[in-house]
C-alpha cells in the first residue's frame, strides 16, 4: 500500500537526515565514537540522497524515485543493526535505540511512498513544447 507521497518522502527524509547528523548531541551518545559517526554518516547520506530524486521536492532530480526508495531500505536497514555491526549494542539505550527506531522507520517510510508521482511530476505536460 503506497500511500506517502514522494514530495512528503523527501521532506521526511531531510528532516530524518538532520535529527540524525545532530542525534549525538540530542540523545547524548557524542562519547561513543561508532554510533556517533553512524548516525552523521547515515544522515548525510539521507540528506543527499533525499536532494537528487526525481521527487517533486528534490532540487537535483537524478535519481529516479523507485531506485531511491530501495536505496533507502537498504540505508534503514544499515541503520537498524548498525549497533550490532558496529559494536555499541551493548552501551545504553539512549545511544542504540536511536539507530534501530530511526532505521525501521525510514524502512517502514520507504515501503509506502508511492514512486509514480515522482514520474508524472517529471513529464512534460500537455501542450507545452521542450527547447531543441
Amino acid at each position: 500500500m503506497h500511500v506517502l507521497p514522494s514530495r512528503i518522502h523527501t521532506i521526511i527524509g531531510l528532516l530524518v537526515g538532520v535529527v540524525l547528523i545532530a542525534a549525538p548531541w540530542i540523545f547524548g551518545f557524542a562519547d561513543v565514537g561508532a554510533a556517533m559517526w553512524t548516525a552523521i554518516v547515515i544522515g548525510v547520506v539521507i540528506v543527499l540522497s533525499e536532494l537528487t530524486t526525481t521527487s517533486p521536492a528534490s532540487p537535483v532530480k537524478l535519481v529516479p524515485m523507485r531506485i531511491h526508495v530501495w536505496m533507502d531500505v537498504l540505508v534503514g536497514l544499515v541503520l537498524a543493526v548498525s549497533p550490532w555491526i558496529f559494536g555499541f549494542a551493548d552501551n545504553d539505550a539512549n545511544v542504540w535505540v536511536p539507530h534501530l527506531v530511526v532505521g525501521i522507520a525510514v524502512i517502514g517510510y520507504a515501503l509506502i511512498t508511492r514512486t509514480d508521482d515522482a514520474a508524472a511530476a517529471r513529464a512534460p505536460r500537455a501542450g507545452t513544447t521542450t527547447a531543441a
